[in-house]
């Protein structure tokens, strides 16, 4: 029993790790470490607020609160909760996440070894696969957590102990404090989108768990925890080692510096002719993992939001049509217009997931949550004006008055005071109805 719950662990665990490890999180962190120089290790903890622990928090959030995203957006509003539900799965599926995947696929696993290759064609055969291996949801997880997974780890282990023993140059020395490159690094983990994915890849890994003879709660939720453990500490070294290895590059930053030609550079300067060859392998193994189990949710997703009106395979169809279509864009492309959108999105289900695990066994009510949301909605609604530059200056001129507006968390403070105002208000009221 014990050996078959270790291997359940170890496959869960690895799947997990390979659905979160998706085109962002490659080339993410070379690019933050090279802006940090030596507040790396600042980096390094920024990074991992916003893409490791809060998804990790996510799926405590789903845990806590049955099974699935929705039973989670049950705690608060389920109308609410469907809205939210829908522009997530739309950003980590069809118009962003996706098709990264096949755009990074295509610049940094296929471009250097076939410089003519098309971008059309290599968007083609990408989804292709990804199609042919979504269409069976039941044997995703032992596809990416038993095989496709180990050798990813096995690559990119590789790439960053070899870095770190031989860096290129020592870190540079910067004048920006560590507390902006902080909170540069925190923003710059939202691109990774997994604080969204987590709170649908959680219903994933319970549903697996489920079908491996987990059954009991207890026994499931210590399952799912144990291999979102494994999956985090993965997360960490890998996005550590990167973010250092991006420190101690010799490559010279500049406006028009491409996020994967840096990843690029690193790796040839670190393994030679064959880093090309192994950051290649990384790559595509990494954004096919992601595709996939991303392509699963929307279509799961999809089919329960419309009563099988959308099927599940006429879903994961039209996903990897749309997705391959955009992915056409270069990752710098849609990274640019991705901002604004996770800039939206990303601190009301960031807020949801920590109001949720932090209170929700005590406040069961579910106007405090709502009122939190809509905060948090009001503030991150001026993030996406100042993106466009509709009254720039003075949404800049305004948020400098909140509370760590400089580590672009302000509507934390705001979002949390209306949670405990409305609590005790709803209390309150409730003690009123009953003495009287």
């Amino acid at each position: 029993m014990q050996n078959k719950n270790t291997f359940v662990i170890l496959t869960l665990g690895f799947a997990l790790f390979a659905m979160f490890f998706g085109a962002g999180n490659l080339i993410l962190p070379p690019y933050i470490g090279l802006l940090a120089k030596d507040n790396w290790f600042e980096a390094i903890l920024g990074f991992a607020a916003s893409g490791i622990i809060a998804p990790f928090l996510g799926i405590i959030a789903v845990l806590k609160s049955g099974d699935s995203f929705t039973d989670l957006g049950k705690r608060v509003n389920l109308k609410m909760a469907l809205v939210l539900a829908t522009i997530i799965m739309l950003c980590i599926g069809p118009l962003v996440a996706i098709p990264r995947t096949g755009a990074t696929t295509y610049e940094v696993g296929i471009l250097p070894l076939i410089p003519n290759a098309s971008a059309i064609w290599s968007s083609v055969i990408f989804f292709a696969i990804v199609l042919v291996l979504s269409i069976s949801p039941s044997k995703i997880v032992d596809i990416i957590g038993s095989y496709l997974t180990p050798l990813l780890l096995i690559l990119l282990t590789i790439l960053v102990l070899v870095g770190i023993f031989n860096p290129q140059i020592l870190p540079k020395a910067t004048e920006i404090s560590s507390s902006t490159d902080f909170a540069m690094a925190f923003q710059e983990g939202y691109q990774t989108m997994d604080v969204l994915a987590s709170v649908i890849f959680a219903g994933i890994i319970i549903s697996a768990a489920k079908q491996k003879g987990f059954v009991n709660l207890k026994d499931r939720t210590n399952v799912v925890l144990k291999s979102g453990i494994l999956a985090m500490g993965c997360l960490l070294f890998i996005y550590g080692g990167l973010i250092y290895l991006g420190a101690t590059t010799d490559y010279e930053f500049s406006e028009s510096s491409s996020r994967t030609q840096l990843l690029l550079h690193i790796s040839n300067s670190i393994l030679g002719s064959y880093g090309t060859l192994a950051i290649s392998i990384s790559m595509a193994l990494a954004c096919l993992t992601t595709a996939i189990a991303l392509t699963c949710a929307v279509g799961t997703f999809f089919a329960e939001l419309t009563n099988n009106k959308l099927g599940y395979t006429e879903g994961v169809i039209l996903c990897t049509l749309i997705s391959a279509l955009f992915s056409i864009n270069s990752v710098d492309d849609i990274i640019a217009y991705a901002g604004s959108i996770l800039g939206f999105v990303y601190p009301i289900t960031f807020a949801l997931v920590i109001y949720v695990v932090l209170f929700g066994n005590k406040v069961t009510q579910k106007m405090p949550y709502v009122v939190a949301l809509l905060i948090t909605t009001f503030i991150s609604a001026f993030r996406v004006l100042e993106h466009f530059n509709i009254g720039a200056e003075k949404i800049r001129y305004y948020k400098d008055f909140l509370p760590l507006g400089n580590h672009n968390l302000e509507w934390v403070i705001p979002s949390f005071i209306g949670f405990v105002i409305t609590y005790l208000v709803t209390k309150a009221s409730k003690k009123n109805l009953v003495t009287t």
